[in-house]
């Protein structure tokens, strides 16, 4: 069964281990990397399972994104109104480079824990705005995230969001697995109605 869905839900978050790279061209430090990849499973809980399709942020990149630390809105790398990042779609995800502010003292700090490896998970804050919604046999669902409004894209430690994005998707699962019961037992009654006509 398929359903699709056109609509805005409470802000989400995703986080993925990070492809980063830091660089030092001219004087100036930049960490650069995929905040999201195309066609990766994230698996919510066992036979729930979120993918982004191709062309998901094609729609996002003219938003007004910051590039922030552990999703912490006091601690911004960079702006891409403000020319401080830089982000771009391509066939394998979304890629962004951040120009580090060499009188950032903070930013200065997550340059050197990612050149070290210390820090390599990435994420991205984001509302739904186009999925389709497959439902498989027993408690299997697939969720692929086509259009999004993009808010920021964090550098992080550690993956903090995962029990509200795990909740808010078992939510929509659980709702819309009451509708398809309730939809089921009136389409039922309909035909044993007719039948006794």
């Amino acid at each position: 069964m398929r359903g699709h869905e056109n609509r805005i839900r409470e802000r989400q978050t995703r986080t993925l281990e990070a492809r980063y790279a830091t660089r030092e061209e001219n004087g100036e430090l930049r960490i650069e990397g995929y905040f999201a990849v195309y066609g990766s499973d994230y698996e919510m809980w066992p036979g729930a399972v979120e993918t982004i399709a191709p062309g998901a942020f094609d729609g996002a990149l003219g938003d007004d994104v910051r590039c922030l630390i552990d999703h912490d809105t006091r601690l911004v790398l960079g702006r891409n109104r403000a020319g401080t990042l830089e982000l771009r779609a391509d066939e394998r995800g979304l890629w962004g480079s951040v120009l580090i502010n060499p009188d950032d003292q903070d930013a200065l700090n997550l340059y050197a824990r990612v050149k070290r490896g210390d820090v390599t998970q990435c994420s991205f804050g984001f509302d739904i705005l186009e999925e389709d919604t497959q439902y498989g046999p027993g408690d299997a669902v697939r969720w692929t995230i086509k259009a999004v409004k993009l808010y920021e894209v964090s550098v992080v430690t550690f993956p903090a969001y995962t029990d509200t994005g795990v909740e808010a998707r078992r939510a929509d699962y659980d709702a819309a697995r009451r509708r398809m019961a309730a939809e089921w037992r009136e389409n039922r009654m309909r035909r044993v109605k007719n039948a006794w006509r």
